[in-house]
């Protein structure tokens, strides 16, 4: 996974992505990433440093593995007085491309599509809903405050006036890949994916898949293996 920021400049002359950093970085090393600026966020006002240790309690993991994940973007903090918390936090942000505002279109206003909609985390976060495409010609021109939903047909028109940055896909899994390939070809490189089946794109454009019952089912696998794991454990005294 490459680590990219980006820069607010007009979409006919912005390559994208702008790579700031051409390491490879793990997928699991930035979603610790997000888990320690989250942990860093309950800190502010009640410490102005904190350790690797404290760091690591609070974020579910070990203070080696949170020296070593900052050590990939280089030094942070002083050996023995910890990390200064809000410039911790402030370089996490700059990491993960948090600070720039995100424009986003919500394809499908379904039952998925309405609940991520009123996420407030997302705005929260600096990711905005600003265009909403559904193929129901009976939701076509409703308006979820202030955004109207769209067409299908306008995802070209709307990505270039709206400059989009990203895409989520609520649609159902038929559905998907048409709606992928058009956000695509409207230049929007980066996707996450709620539909229950794998996209296909082209190499430049990320993809974060998001399926509910591939978790579901992955948890259910691990408790059933640890009920059928639990009698031989006993037989064997283990």
């Amino acid at each position: 996974m490459l680590v990219k920021t980006f820069t607010s400049v007009p979409r006919s002359t912005r390559r994208y992505p702008e790579t700031a950093v051409s390491r490879k970085i793990s997928e699991s090393t930035v979603r610790r990433l997000s888990h320690y600026l989250r942990a860093l966020e309950r800190r502010v006002g009640d410490s102005t440093t904190i350790s690797s240790q404290q760091l690591a309690r609070e974020a579910g993991t070990t203070a080696a593995q949170v020296r070593k994940d900052l050590s990939s973007f280089g030094s942070f903090g002083k050996r023995g007085l910890g990390y200064p918390t809000q410039e911790l936090i402030d370089r996490i942000r700059d990491i993960m491309g948090l600070t720039r505002p995100w424009r986003v279109a919500l394809l499908g206003a379904g039952r998925i599509g309405s609940a991520l909609y009123e996420y407030g985390d997302f705005r929260a976060r600096g990711f905005d809903i600003v265009a909403i495409f559904d193929a129901d010609s009976e939701k076509v021109g409703r308006v979820w405050d202030g955004v109207e939903i769209r067409d299908p047909a306008a995802i070209a028109e709307v990505v270039e006036r709206e400059r989009i940055d990203l895409a989520v896909i609520a649609v159902p899994a038929e559905a998907a890949q048409e709606m992928v390939d058009a956000v695509v070809r409207a230049g929007v490189r980066g996707v996450l994916n709620f539909a229950p089946r794998r996209i296909r794109v082209p190499t430049d454009v990320t993809v974060q898949d998001v399926n509910m019952v591939m978790e579901l089912e992955g948890l259910a696998f691990q408790l059933t293996d640890a009920d059928l794991d639990a009698p031989q454990r006993e037989a064997t005294g283990s």
